[in-house]
């Protein structure tokens, strides 16, 4: 019976496991999608290697994303703009950006908005690793 008991519980652990990750799995949605793949109008791909993805992000006046999803990364706004940001809890911002700012974007979902009256432009260097941690 010992011998059994020994074999059982490590069938048991995983048996336990597994059905905590299907349950961790159904709990947490999957990842939004990327943006190139969700709006291939609006964003298009300049140069990618294994560290970034550099992306030409071009909006006409008032044209309008749809929800998606981008790493770590740092915008350089070509034109000046008006735009409004509309976050997956409903939350919206609406910045107004100079041409030539550069600023930082942290990861995550959104769509966005280009309330004004002429094109929008921006390159958006996306990071494929981490962030280093500040010291």
């Amino acid at each position: 019976m010992k011998r059994y008991q020994m074999l059982a519980a490590p069938r048991l652990v995983a048996a336990c496991a597994a059905a905590m990750m299907l349950q961790l799995a159904a709990a947490h949605p999957a990842r939004g999608q990327d943006a190139v793949a969700a709006d291939p109008k609006h964003y298009t791909v300049e140069f990618e290697n294994d560290q970034v993805r550099v992306l030409r992000v071009v909006y006409g006046p008032h044209e309008k994303s749809v929800m998606h999803e981008h790493p770590a990364s740092v915008g350089v706004y070509l034109t000046g703009g008006h735009i409004r940001i509309t976050l997956p809890d409903g939350r919206t911002g609406e910045p107004r950006v100079e041409a030539g700012q550069a600023m930082w974007h942290p990861a995550g979902k959104h769509l966005i908005e280009n309330l004004g009256s002429t094109p929008f432009e921006l390159v958006l260097t996306e990071l494929k690793t981490p962030p280093a941690a500040v010291r």
